[in-house]
């Protein structure tokens, strides 16, 4: 496929899409400063937190240059209605404990490094370049969220049972992760998109090889939840932006 007049389009929508993981993600981390299980590991989310929010600015900031409302990337982040934003169900899931916390982000980081990965080949060339930029720290967060699905998952007793109550609440949301919308099909075919119904072989064999050493049990059934692509979120998106965007509407145009 040929770039065609509807291809910035496209791509504003895509773009939109892979800022909002990374903005909803960072925000849901956000609220743990101050709160994580010890010093260490608090600073730790909290930097995951701002680097996402770094990444999510660039791209903001790449769709804001292809928006035909022409907004910056604080209106493109703060003053979108719910329904507007395309984040995966997986990201907004709420911090129900510290085992919820780091499994979510392994879920994310294995999919989120096989992307970036694949992005840093994208023909579109300012795509690629902030997908290369961030793909270190990508990594990073893998290492992080990684150790702690092992340490968690094949500790103590009660650190093992919470560790499977958090698989057993948001491997539903896994799936979501590689389902195709049709801008993707089209920005695949024009090679700027990753086909990501590839990446689910390498990210479950990932996965897998993890889950098992952390000595957890995958749940059964195929069946997954959908709808952040789209724009349907579940209930906890709508508390989450009540929140965040709450400077910005009572404020507009706030600058520090």
């Amino acid at each position: 496929m040929e770039k065609t007049s509807n291809t910035p389009k496209m791509l504003f929508e895509y773009i939109l899409q892979l800022a909002d993981n990374q903005l909803i993600l960072a925000q849901r981390l956000s609220e743990l400063c101050g709160h994580g299980p010890a010093l260490e590991q608090d600073i730790a989310i909290t930097n995951i937190s701002l680097d996402l929010i770094g990444q999510s600015r660039l791209l903001f900031q790449y769709a804001g240059k292809l928006d035909e409302q022409h907004r910056n990337e604080d209106q493109l982040a703060f003053l979108r209605p719910e329904k507007e934003y395309r984040n995966l169900l997986l990201v907004e899931q709420p911090n129900r404990d510290f085992a919820h916390v780091v499994l979510r982000q392994y879920l994310f980081d294995e999919f989120n490094f096989l992307n970036y990965s694949g992005l840093t080949n994208s023909k579109d060339e300012e795509l690629a370049a902030i997908a290369t930029k961030s793909l270190m720290e990508v990594k990073y967060h893998l290492r992080f969220s990684k150790n702690w699905v092992l340490r968690l998952g094949d500790g103590t007793a009660i650190s093992h049972r919470k560790m499977q109550d958090a698989l057993n609440n948001l491997w539903m949301y896994a799936g979501e992760m590689f389902e195709k919308t049709a801008i993707e099909r089209d920005l695949v075919k024009a090679g700027i998109a990753v086909d990501v119904e590839q990446l689910m072989p390498t990210w479950k064999e990932s996965v897998m090889s993890t889950l098992k050493e952390a000595t957890l049990n995958i749940p059964e059934g195929g069946w997954y939840q959908s709808g952040g692509k789209k724009g349907v979120h579940s209930e906890h998106l709508g508390h989450l932006l009540a929140e965040m965007q709450f400077m910005q509407r009572a404020y507009p145009n706030l600058t520090w």
